[in-house]
């Protein structure tokens, strides 16, 4: 099963479109993964009609209509693995602690916000995913998203994939 993860996209305050490398990777994907802050439902009905299935939670940006359409918290069990997806987990001081204590029963939690790709082990057994912004990289080098397949209960190939610079 291929994931692909994406979160912090702001459309269209940060960009006018998802990046075409971004939209080209959507159909291999079995299961996209959105962490919040969509901004507009124009984005989540795009992906809704693209993917083979999503998976999204709304972000501290997205207004009333994202939030009546989306949970701030959201929880699938892909193929054995017990995934999680949420916005906000805070500062990245004490977030594994944080996050393994929070959510004790999963295996992966995909989170936004801070639009810096993350990905670290939490109390040994919670992985942490952080798949930066496809559309407004702040201040790292690239905008990101990732994708990652399940095989035999466990995510594997976890790869971050960086976006051309805006021309």
């Amino acid at each position: 099963m291929r994931l692909l993860f994406l979160s912090d996209t702001h459309l269209p305050k940060r960009a006018k479109a998802l990046p075409p490398q971004l939209l080209d990777d959507l159909p291999r994907a079995d299961v996209v993964v959105h962490a919040g802050d969509w901004v507009d439902t124009a984005t989540l009905d795009l992906l809704e009609a693209r993917a083979q299935r999503l998976i999204g939670v709304y972000g501290n940006n997205d207004g009333p209509e994202l939030r009546a359409r989306l949970p701030e918290v959201a929880y699938a069990e892909l193929d054995g693995v017990r995934l999680g997806v949420v916005h906000e987990t805070g500062p990245a001081q004490g977030r594994e602690r944080r996050c393994a204590e929070r959510f004790p029963d999963l295996d992966v939690l995909v989170f936004g916000h801070s639009h810096i790709p993350w990905d670290s082990l939490a109390d040994g057994r919670l992985r942490l995913l952080n798949p930066g912004s496809p559309t407004d990289r702040r201040r790292q080098p690239y905008c990101t998203y990732m994708t990652a397949e399940v095989r035999g209960g466990r995510l594997t190939a976890v790869d971050l994939h960086r976006l051309p610079r805006a021309t």
